[in-house]
């Protein structure tokens, strides 16, 4: 990509305001020392549209823009499933879990494990979630971005790796959530204005310059079988890297999306996954959460248009790459002009930088909270723990940069991040949903589904290699869910375990307007999913 001078500017501005709100917002008022609060939760004083801003602006990184993109180009409308069932689940989230969670008083999501089950749940969900957040989100999230980087600027891997780690670790290492969280309402602007900017311009190329409308009709005619959203056995069949023909049903399973294992990843993913859960933990109170996390509905219905689309506009273009994940690349290289190639890059920069900065905080924030304050130094300082906090998100970032380049080999990346992640979320979820909802689920009955849950998973892969990973993601969740009845039953005996919760009128809450926001978002997710059958 050629850029102008103007571009240069524009882009070279986006750092400097995402850097200097970072800083400017983790100054702390003269007198007062950082604690863990304000550091891994902002200090408790997160509004409900800085929530759903951060919410999106750490959830839409590389993975979407390059990875689903990617996915567009290869499957079509069908990938933009995980957005919009993650609006419904999103509304879920807010009314069942998080008033529990504040309740409680948590930090991070093992934390909540130890309240209701024990002391070796909250470890060993720790220690998989440390390693989750490192080999597979950092890593491939710095992968993505660089590979942005290099089609799009011809910047070396490596170096693109290098980048994107530095620009994250600047602002978010010293402020903490705080830093990320407050740039994650900035982020959200260049991301959703540069990826409509790169949405209309593409659209409007298609239609030979008749505008993004006409471009979008255009599209639907001549690339109809791309817009199916559920799709059936050799319905959609799509050519790889390798040159293999591929059915798009063993990525995306007919109604099982609708009915089986695309609930357990959204579920686990907006449920109970820390650096997602992590702001609503820092609001101000339970309707300031539940608001946000409405807000970031609206906007999850609204990110194909963003990320899904202009990969399809690439197919219908027959761009001429050879890995699904350079369509995006591709497209900024081709159709976004001189004098908005630096908005656009902005707004992929933010997707990534918001992201990495957001996992960084996260994954410091279990290790400080669950595993150092617990086993390595119980007596630490607030001030102990919020360098701790910032040593390992350095530490981490560190591992991913290296690790990142390897997954050079894959054709479609966030197929990669949803199937490894897959391995986790069935036996994490229903760890989790027992617990939230089944007063007589064990503390043993919690640690045996963790324990033989990549085991399991890993399994089925093995005995079923045919059956799709979402499919096979479902049947864990309920073998898994099984196990702790029946270990809960032959231990308590019918009894409800001591640290089961009670739900009841004093933590669920009936905020008229979150109820009316939450109505909006199921009658358009209703809509879509009839007009796009």
């Amino acid at each position: 990509m050629n850029f102008a001078a103007i571009d240069y500017i524009v882009f070279g501005a986006y750092c400097l305001l995402i850097v200097c709100i970072g800083l400017w917002v983790s100054r702390e008022k003269k007198g007062h020392e950082k604690n863990a609060e304000d550091y891994f939760l902002a200090s408790k004083a997160l509004p409900w549209w800085a929530i759903g801003a951060s919410l999106i602006a750490s959830n839409i990184s590389a993975e979407q823009f390059i990875g689903m993109s990617g996915s567009g180009f290869r499957l079509g409308l069908a990938i933009a499933t995980y957005e919009w069932m993650a609006a419904i689940t999103l509304l879920l989230v807010a009314y069942f879990f998080i008033p529990i969670y504040l309740k409680k008083g948590i930090f991070t999501m093992p934390q909540f494990l130890e309240v209701r089950y024990d002391a070796r749940v909250r470890t060993l969900l720790a220690v998989f979630w440390l390693l989750v957040y490192v080999f597979v989100n950092l890593t491939s999230v710095l992968y993505l971005g660089a590979l942005a980087l290099k089609g799009i600027m011809g910047v070396n891997l490596w170096a693109g790796v290098i980048g994107l780690a530095l620009f994250a670790t600047v602002y978010s290492v010293y402020g903490g959530l705080k830093a990320v969280a407050w740039t994650d309402v900035v982020q959200v602007v260049f991301l959703i204005g540069g990826g409509l900017l790169t949405t209309y311009l593409a659209l409007d190329a298609f239609s030979d310059g008749q505008g993004a409308i006409a471009g979008f009709s255009k599209l639907i005619a001549e690339s109809g079988d791309r817009f199916n959203m559920i799709l059936f056995e050799g319905e959609l069949l799509y050519t790889d890297d390798a040159g293999l023909t591929q059915d798009a049903y063993d990525l995306l399973p007919g109604l099982s999306v609708l009915v089986g294992g695309m609930w357990i990843a959204n579920l686990f993913y907006w449920g109970c996954n820390q650096y997602i859960i992590q702001r609503t933990l820092a609001a101000k109170d339970i309707k300031e959460a539940q608001r946000g996390v409405a807000f970031a509905g609206y906007l999850k219905l609204l990110l194909p248009l963003i990320v899904v689309i202009p990969g399809i506009v690439a197919y219908a273009l027959k761009a001429p790459i050879t890995v699904g994940d350079e369509a995006y690349p591709w497209l900024l290289n081709e159709y976004v002009g001189p004098g908005l190639k630096g908005l656009t890059f902005a707004a992929l920069i933010a997707a990534i930088v918001s992201s990495l900065a957001s996992m960084m905080n996260s994954t410091s924030t279990i290790f400080t909270m669950d595993l150092y304050r617990n086993y390595f130094n119980k007596d630490a300082s607030e001030s102990d723990l919020v360098f701790v906090g910032r040593i390992v998100a350095l530490v981490c970032v560190g591992i991913a940069v290296i690790l990142a380049p390897q997954l050079a080999s894959l054709d479609q990346v966030f197929q990669y991040i949803q199937e490894y992640t897959g391995m986790v979320s069935p036996g994490v979820l229903a760890i989790f949903i027992m617990g939230l909802f089944w007063k007589k689920a064990t503390p043993n009955s919690a640690l045996v589904s963790a324990l033989l849950s990549i085991p399991l998973s890993f399994s089925m892969k093995y005995i079923f290699p045919t059956l799709p990973f979402i499919d096979r993601m479902g049947i864990a969740f309920l073998v898994s869910v099984a196990l702790i009845v029946i270990i809960s039953y032959i231990e308590g005996r019918g009894q409800d375990d001591p640290k089961g919760i009670t739900i009841g009128k004093g933590i669920l809450q009936n905020d008229p307007i979150f109820i009316g926001l939450a109505f909006g978002i199921m009658a358009i997710t209703t809509a879509l999913y009839v007009l796009f059958w």
